[in-house]
């Protein structure tokens, strides 16, 4: 038998540390613990040469049991549909109106933090509704 592996989800990004702010307040995650030596993450960014500031950021469930989230600055700009996304399950259980509601609800507090509210997918006879959504840097996401 394996060990199970801790796995982490990594976007690609301009600004790692805006993206990452977006992200925990849509999840309610937090920072991960300062690197040992350090008191605050601040203060690792200050020690590090300005050049390699801002170069990633990070976030995870406060209670160890989300995925862990990873942002990393790159050069190069979103130029095609993501081909993985996030799905943030706030219509779990809903159906038809109430569930619509509920994903309505979440859409007007994430646009509030910065995203963009791109389009309604209604119910069919095997999915329920979802709404397509981009972040702060225009990943796509779902509220499901």
């Amino acid at each position: 038998m394996s060990d199970v592996k801790q796995i982490q989800v990594t976007f690609d990004c301009a600004d790692p540390r805006a993206v990452a702010q977006f992200w925990k307040a849509v999840l309610g995650y937090v920072d991960p613990p300062a690197r040992a030596g350090f008191d605050s993450w601040e203060a690792f960014e200050a020690s590090l040469p300005e050049e390699s500031r801002g170069q990633f950021w990070a976030c995870q469930d406060p209670d160890g049991v989300g995925l862990r989230l990873f942002f990393q600055r790159v050069s190069e700009g979103k130029t095609v549909k993501n081909r993985l996304h996030l799905d943030v399950r706030v219509g779990v259980g809903l159906t038809g109106d109430q569930r619509v509601d509920a994903l309505e609800d979440e859409a007007s507090r994430l646009v509030s933090l910065g995203a963009r509210r791109l389009h309604l997918v209604p119910a069919d006879e095997v999915d329920e509704s979802f709404l397509v959504m981009q972040d702060v840097e225009g990943n796509e996401f779902c509220l499901d």
